[in-house]
C-alpha cells in the first residue's frame, strides 16, 4: 500500500498526529455534540443541531443523520460516544429514543474506529472520572479542567463527556 492509498486518519495516528473524538447529547428535537482532540486535550467545537419544525418525522431523522455524518467527516472523528437515555428515567420522550437510535445507525455506517454508547456509569468509566464527580460537572460545579467549562450548557457538558470518554471506546 501506498501512503497515498492510506486514509488520513489512519496516517495520523501510525505517524502521531491527533485524535478526533465525538461525544452526542439527544434531546427531543435534535442533538447537542461536542468535538475533542484527545491528544491535546483541547475542546474544538461544541454545537447543536436542530430539526427543522417543519420536518415530519422521518424527514428530521433523515435530516439529523445527514448532517451528522457531514460532521464526522469534516472533523475527521475517530471515536465516539453517545449519552443514551437511563434505564430508569422519571420521563422517557420517544423522540429522543428515535433520535439516540439514529445517531447509533450514522456511528455504524460511517468510518468510525469505534463507538459507545452509555449511561453516566458508563461515561464515568470511559472518561476516568468518579460516578459522584458526574451530576457536579454536568451542573458546571465541578471543572474537569477544561477551558470555559461554566460557560457551557448541561447538554454541552454531558456531550463534551462522552466525547472525552469516546478515547477509550
Amino acid at each position: 500500500m501506498l501512503f497515498a492509498e492510506i486514509p488520513s486518519t489512519l496516517y495520523l495516528r501510525w505517524f502521531g498526529g491527533i485524535m478526533r473524538t465525538i461525544g452526542i447529547r439527544a434531546g427531543n428535537r435534535g442533538i447537542t455534540f461536542a468535538i475533542y482532540d484527545s491528544d491535546n486535550r483541547q475542546v474544538l467545537n461544541v454545537e447543536e443541531i436542530r430539526i427543522p419544525a417543519a420536518f415530519s418525522t422521518p424527514d428530521g431523522l433523515k435530516y439529523l443523520r445527514s448532517n451528522l455524518l457531514d460532521i464526522l467527516r469534516e472533523f475527521e472523528v475517530e471515536k465516539a460516544g453517545i449519552r443514551v437515555t437511563e434505564a430508569l428515567a422519571k420521563s422517557v420522550h420517544p423522540e429522543r429514543i428515535q433520535i439516540e437510535g439514529v445517531v447509533q445507525e450514522a456511528f455504524a455506517s460511517s468510518k468510525l474506529m469505534a463507538y459507545y454508547t452509555g449511561q453516566i456509569a458508563t461515561i464515568t468509566t470511559k472518561a476516568g472520572i468518579a460516578r459522584d464527580d458526574f451530576k457536579p460537572m454536568v451542573d458546571g460545579e465541578k471543572d474537569p479542567g477544561v477551558a470555559n467549562w461554566k460557560k457551557l450548557a448541561k447538554e454541552e457538558r454531558e456531550a463534551l463527556l462522552c466525547a472525552m470518554g469516546a478515547v477509550n471506546a
